[in-house]
C-alpha cells in the first residue's frame, strides 16, 4: 500500500498504564465540554486512535511512577483535530492532574494568527466547561488562561514573535512545525523544557515539503525510531504517511491514513470532489497527497530528479583517498551575499565521486538561515559550509580556496559559469591554473543535463550525502519543454538556491568527457584573448 501508520493503534495490544496515569488523562479530557461537539450536554468527542495516542504518551512509566515518554512527534493529515486534541492535553496540564504548581503549558504556533486560534479553543472548552470554568482566569489579550490556586498558566505563543527566551515550560504542544519561520522559539523552548523534571514536548504536524527544515528533521528521526533503528524510549513516533509511488485515488489508502475518516472526519465525499479535480489540476494533486493524504513533497513543483534517486548515492566518500587524483572542477559563484558552489568530480571507470564546498558571507548568517528556511549555521559548524568575512563573499577566499585544491588533486580543469565570476576567473588564469568557461547556452546546457540525469538514473553519482548539495538539487525546478523535449534549470521558477546543482552539472560534464577535444569554449582562458572581449 505505500503507507505507515502506527500498528498499535489498531491492534488492540494492551498500553502498560502500571500507576494510572494514562486512564487518569481519558478521564480529564472526556469530562470536558466542546462548544461545537454534537454529543448530548456539548460532551467532548474523543476519538478512538487519540484515546490511544494519549494512553501511550501517559501510560507507560519507569518504577517510580515517571512517564518514560518525553518526545511525541505526530505525522497526521489535514482534519484529524489536532487543534482540539491539543487544547484538550493542554488543559490536562494547567487544570487536570498534570498541572504543576506555577507550571507553564504552552501552545506554540507559526503564527499569531494560528495561536489567536489555539487560544480560542481552549477557551472555548474552559467556557463550555460548567465544572472547570470557575477555576479558569482568562486573559484574551495575552492569549493567557491560568489556574489561580496553582499558579499554573496556560499560553498560546507564536515562532514569529519575540521574547520567549526566558520560558521555562513543563509542557508544549508544538503546532504545525512545517510553517514555522525561525529557529529561535524552537531552540528558546527545548533548552526550556529540560530545566525542569517530568516536561514533555508534543509536535504535532502535517506533512510539509523539502528536508531542510525543523520538522523534516525531526520526521528523519521520528522514522529510524519507528523503524527500531534509533532506541530512544523517550521519543514516540506517531506517523501517519502516505509514500512515494502510492496510489492516491485509492481510498482504502484515504482510510489507512486519515484514522478519523471512520468516525466521520474528514468529510469522505469532499475528500472524493478533491480527488476527482486533482485528475486533472497536477497542482492540486500534488496539494491533495500533502495534505489529505500527508505524503510528504519535494520542495520543487517539476523537479529535476526524484531524491529517492539521488540518496542512490549517499554511501560514504573518504576524500583522503582521493589525493592526487584527476579530477575536473565546477564553480558557480552566484550573487555575492548568497551562495558560492564549487563541486568536484572523479572519475571512477563509469561512475562518479563528487566533492562539494560552499561559502557564503559571515554576516547576517542567521537571518539568512531565517530566510532561506535552512539551518545555515550547523552546516558551518559540520564543515559543510564556509562562511566568508563580511557581508559579500570574499572572492580572495574562494580563490584560495580553488588553488589548495589544485595543490591537492590533479586537476584538469576548473569551468565558470562566467555571470559574477570574470574577476576570480582572471585571477586564477593569471596563475596559469586550467580556467575554462562554461557557456550557459542551451548548446552547452542541454546535452549536459542530458549527462547528468543519466549518471543520477543509473546510481552512478556518488555525493557522500552533502546535506548542501542535496538542498540545492531538491529545489531545482525545469523549464517548460521545447518542441525538441529539452529542459533546462529554471533558476527564476526554483524554490531557493541551486549553485551546487549547477556547479555539479558542470564538474560531472566535463568530467564524463575527459581528454576528449573541444571546441572554442574548451580553451583555457589564459591562452584565449577572444575570452575577454566581452
Amino acid at each position: 500500500m505505500q503507507a505507515r501508520r502506527p500498528a498499535w493503534i489498531f491492534d488492540g495490544s494492551e498500553i502498560p498504564d502500571d500507576f494510572g496515569h494514562g486512564q487518569k488523562a481519558i478521564d480529564f479530557i472526556t469530562a470536558l465540554k466542546h462548544p461545537k461537539s454534537p454529543l448530548p450536554d456539548k460532551a467532548f468527542q474523543l476519538p478512538f486512535f487519540w484515546e490511544r495516542i494519549i494512553r501511550r504518551i501517559y501510560g507507560p512509566t519507569d518504577q517510580h511512577g515517571n512517564r518514560k515518554v518525553k518526545t511525541a512527534f505526530m505525522l497526521l493529515p489535514r482534519g484529524a483535530r489536532k487543534t482540539t486534541m491539543s487544547a484538550a492535553m493542554a488543559l490536562n496540564h494547567t487544570f487536570g492532574y498534570q498541572r504543576v504548581h506555577g507550571g507553564q503549558a504552552l501552545a506554540a504556533a507559526s503564527s499569531e494568527d494560528q495561536a489567536t486560534i489555539a487560544y480560542e479553543e481552549a477557551a472555548g472548552i474552559v467556557e463550555a466547561t460548567p465544572w472547570l470554568r470557575p477555576h479558569a482566569k482568562p486573559l484574551s489579550s495575552t492569549f493567557h488562561l491560568s489556574h489561580p490556586k496553582t499558579r499554573s498558566v496556560f499560553r498560546a505563543i507564536s515562532s514569529d514573535g519575540g521574547g520567549q527566551l526566558g520560558k521555562t515550560p513543563n509542557f508544549v504542544i508544538a503546532d504545525e512545525l512545517i510553517a514555522w519561520p525561525k529557529r529561535e522559539l524552537w531552540a528558546a523552548l527545548r533548552t526550556g523544557l529540560v530545566k525542569v523534571p517530568g516536561s514533555l514536548l508534543i509536535v504535532i504536524t502535517q506533512a510539509g515539503a523539502g528536508s531542510e527544515n525543523l520538522a523534516a528533521q525531526m520526521l528523519d528521526y521520528a522514522r529510524k525510531v519507528d523503524a527500531g533503528e534509533i532506541d530512544d524510549e523517550g521519543f514516540l513516533p506517531v506517523l501517519f504517511e502516505t509514500l512515494p509511488g502510492a496510489n492516491w485515488r485509492s481510498e482504502k489508502l484515504w482510510h489507512y491514513v486519515n484514522p478519523g475518516l471512520a468516525e466521520g472526519f474528514p468529510d469522505l465525499a469532499g475528500l472524493r470532489q478533491l480527488a476527482k479535480e486533482a485528475e486533472a489540476l497536477p497542482a492540486q494533486r500534488r496539494e491533495f497527497c500533502q495534505y489529505n493524504l500527508n505524503q510528504w513533497q519535494e520542495h520543487s513543483h517539476a523537479p529535476f530528479i526524484e531524491l529517492e534517486v539521488y540518496d542512490r548515492g549517499k554511501a560514504p566518500i573518504y576524500a583522503d583517498a582521493l589525493d592526487g587524483q584527476a579530477c575536473w572542477i565546477g564553480v558557480d559563484m552566484a550573487l555575492r551575499h548568497d551562495l558560492c558552489a564549487i563541486v568536484a568530480a572523479f572519475r571512477d571507470g563509469v561512475s562518479f565521486k563528487v566533492l562539494a564546498w560552499f561559502f557564503t558571507p559571515e554576516e547576517n548568517l542567521r537571518a539568512k538561515a531565517e530566510r532561506d528556511k535552512v539551518d545555515y549555521l550547523s552546516w558551518a559548524e559540520a564543515g559543510f559550509m564556509i562562511p566568508t568575512p563580511g557581508p559579500v563573499i570574499n572572492h580572495k577566499v574562494v580563490a584560495q580556496h580553488i588553488r589548495e585544491l589544485a595543490e591537492r588533486f590533479d586537476v584538469q580543469e576548473i569551468n565558470f559559469d562566467p555571470n559574477r565570476a570574470l574577476d576570480i576567473m582572471h585571477e586564477l588564469a593569471e596563475d596559469r591554473l586550467p580556467v575554462f568557461k562554461f557557456d550557459q547556452s542551451w548548446r552547452m546546457l542541454v546535452p549536459a543535463i542530458d549527462t547528468l540525469t543519466e549518471v543520477l538514473l543509473e546510481g552512478r553519482m556518488q555525493h557522500g550525502g552533502n546535506p548542501v548539495l542535496r538542498w540545492n538539487f531538491e529545489n531545482i525546478a525545469m523549464t517548460p519543454p521545447d518542441r525538441n523535449g529539452n529542459r533546462l534549470f529554471s533558476k527564476a521558477k526554483s524554490r531557493d538556491r541551486i549553485d551546487g546543482a549547477s556547479a555539479a552539472l558542470m564538474a560531472i560534464q566535463r568530467a564524463s568527457m575527459g581528454d576528449l577535444a573541444g571546441t572554442f569554449y574548451d580553451k583555457p582562458v589564459a591562452d584565449n584573448p577572444e575570452f575577454w572581449s566581452f
